[in-house]
């Protein structure tokens, strides 16, 4: 298996895995999916924060705003790695509830990715909510 194959593997399984755990109120798995070594920056589509410590605590916070997803499905749009380092560029469709009310949304993101004691970890993470395509003139 290569580099790409095996890191595919770990995304569309471990990491998945976290995503869903998260919108359903449940921060533990995401918490073993992201680095805990500097550097590590999360500009998220609604907290940002710079720093392990930092990421973690928004976490937690994104733990008690979620519950109930229904769907969460990823489009990947380009991935690779080289050595050590890989990246994500994928959109995240969700159904779920924030703070009590059923949301659907559609972010964009780009993740970058460490190879850390033969684990990946999230390093940097980037979301913004889609807009719809502007009509051209």
């Amino acid at each position: 298996m290569s580099d790409r194959d095996d890191f595919l593997d770990w995304f569309n399984t471990v990491w998945r895995s976290a995503e869903v755990a998260l919108h359903n109120g449940d921060a533990a798995p995401r918490f073993e999916t992201w680095s805990e070594r500097e550097p590590v920056t999360l500009f998220g589509a609604w907290l940002s924060a710079v720093g392990p410590e930092a990421a973690r605590d928004i976490f937690k916070k994104l733990e008690q705003t979620f519950s109930g997803a229904t769907s969460s499905d990823i489009e990947l749009v380009a991935a690779d790695v080289s050595g050590d380092l890989a990246y994500t560029v994928h959109r995240e469709l969700t159904s779920t509830t924030v703070d009590g009310e059923p949301r659907d949304y559609v972010l964009r993101v780009t993740q970058v990715y460490r190879r850390e004691d033969g684990e990946w970890k999230v390093v940097h993470r980037h979301a913004d909510a889609e807009q719809e395509s502007a009509e051209r003139p």
